[in-house]
């Protein structure tokens, strides 16, 4: 329900509560709130999270999708197939893509691919290549 807040109800009776205690949870992340029912008095404890912001990725068509970090790190290792290169530098090129998609909360198909393509072209000319020509415009690859 976004936008609207709503009272907390208890679990047992559905009535109002009361806050009673509220502190930040053991994994910092979250709010940890103690709360009591004001009709049977029945306590208990919620835990307020902030939801992950979702990136959205404009495919070439039109169309949209959720970023997926796995489905670029496997297009990734894909393109390095038999090629030397150090998983961590992979992984370090997916996390530059979607920390880029984060700031703006959406990111065209496109961007993504040039900046996986900046990222291998630094790591290794072979999967620069294989990855480029996978690419509808594979300009980039004579580079």
């Amino acid at each position: 329900m976004q936008g609207k807040l709503r009272q907390v109800t208890c679990p047992s009776c559905e009535s109002a509560t009361k806050t009673l205690e509220t502190r930040r949870a053991p994994d910092g992340h979250s709010v940890r709130r103690r709360r009591c029912c004001t009709e049977c008095a029945h306590r208990f404890t919620t835990y307020e999270r902030a939801l992950p912001e979702r990136v959205e990725v404009i495919k070439r068509n039109g169309s949209r999708q959720p970023f997926d970090h796995d489905k670029l790190r496997t297009a990734l290792v894909r393109a390095c197939h038999k090629r030397d290169v150090d998983p961590r530098e992979l992984e370090s090129i997916v996390e530059r893509v979607e920390s880029d998609a984060k700031r703006e909360r959406e990111i065209p198909a496109g961007r993504i691919g040039e900046l996986c393509l900046e990222g291998l072209a630094e790591l290794d000319r072979g999967a620069y290549l294989q990855f480029a020509g996978t690419l509808p415009d594979t300009a980039g690859a004579s580079s």
